[in-house]
């Protein structure tokens, strides 16, 4: 269905290639909130990556599946906002400290390994989340973040291993 709709927007089919984009709108939102911490810069990314989408929907080559070519459209989208707009993520950071919830919060396990995934360097923090949450190959994740699998495995361990001293799961 979706090699239908991106082969008529491809050919100039507007309505094809609205409804493409409404279809995974939600898909990329969630992604980069993951990636972010931050429900608008999750949305104002999100536009940017559906312009950008729009604008190469040419350079779609059907070898890979649409979904991960949208990520790594998203995740360079994410990173280039990020280097731009480096003085507001650390306000955030800072704020996003200042207001954990407490301890007593029903879903405080998932906050805190939010709050440690967000402690991650991007490097780290993408392949990991793209591999262990959305169940992305090693092979994908080198696609999506231009690196090599030998360095996408390292990454996704070193995050694992952070996780687990962040979170103390060692101990237990």
């Amino acid at each position: 269905m979706d090699s239908d709709l991106i082969r008529r927007a491809q050919d100039g089919d507007e309505h094809a290639l609205a409804e493409l984009l409404k279809k995974y709108y939600s898909f990329i939102v969630k992604y980069i909130w993951k990636m972010s911490g931050d429900e608008q810069l999750a949305y104002d990314v999100t536009q940017d990556t559906l312009i950008k989408t729009i604008q190469k929907i040419n350079q779609f080559n059907h070898r890979s599946k649409f979904s991960t070519w949208l990520i790594q459209i998203a995740t360079h989208t994410y990173l280039d906002y990020k280097r731009k707009q480096k003085r507001k993520y650390e306000l955030d950071e800072k704020l996003r400290k200042e207001f954990a919830p407490s301890p007593v919060s029903l879903s405080s396990d998932w906050h805190e390994v939010q709050e440690a995934l967000w402690k991650l360097e991007d490097d780290h923090r993408i392949p990991l989340v793209l591999k262990h949450y959305y169940g992305y190959d090693y092979k994908d994740i080198a696609k999506m973040t231009k690196a090599k699998v030998g360095t996408v495995k390292s990454r996704v361990h070193y995050g694992l291993e952070y996780l687990r001293k962040e979170l103390k799961t060692d101990d237990r």
